[in-house]
């Protein structure tokens, strides 16, 4: 399925931080506002230590039962401030390679939305990779969202 113009598709790569929740409030403002749509994006990064299978596969459930649960969190939260529901995936993987995948497979994606850290709480590895190697990786918009802006900072842009 193609990009229809008109119909913006808001995708927001999601944790449990601060900023990826500013960034999900501003894709929710902007989708509200111009009757567009979200999805959600859950990765599972790799682990650094490889582990028996045994204790490997219980890590692995784990790793899907805690990002169901942000996941479902996150579109209960979505429903009661929005009024919509949002589509929610979970992959596996290097978090830059897998939203790449996704937004190069799902053509109706219009714009990336990535919320930022503020200075000194945390790391900005992810915007920085797409910041150097947005234009050869996908061709769509990316949205930075800094972590640290008020509901109100949010409404005045949104």
């Amino acid at each position: 399925m193609k990009h229809v113009p008109g119909q913006v598709k808001f995708l927001v790569c999601v944790d449990e931080s601060e900023e990826c929740k500013t960034a999900l409030q501003f894709a929710c403002m902007r989708a509200k506002n111009t009757n567009g749509s979200v999805v959600l994006l859950y990765i599972i990064e790799p682990q650094d230590l490889m582990h028996f299978a045994g204790v490997e596969n219980v890590m692995k459930t784990e790793a899907y039962e805690k990002a169901n649960t942000i996941l479902e969190e996150l579109k209960k939260d979505v429903l009661t401030n929005f009024g919509f529901n949002v589509e929610c995936k979970i992959d596996q993987g290097k978090k830059y390679d897998k939203i790449v995948d996704l937004v190069n497979k799902d053509e109706t994606i219009s714009i990336l939305v990535l919320g930022a850290a503020p200075e000194g709480k945390g790391t900005n590895v992810l915007i920085q990779r797409f910041s150097i190697g947005l234009t050869a990786s996908v061709h769509i918009p990316l949205t930075i969202v800094p972590g640290n802006l008020t509901n109100d900072e949010l409404l005045k842009i949104t």
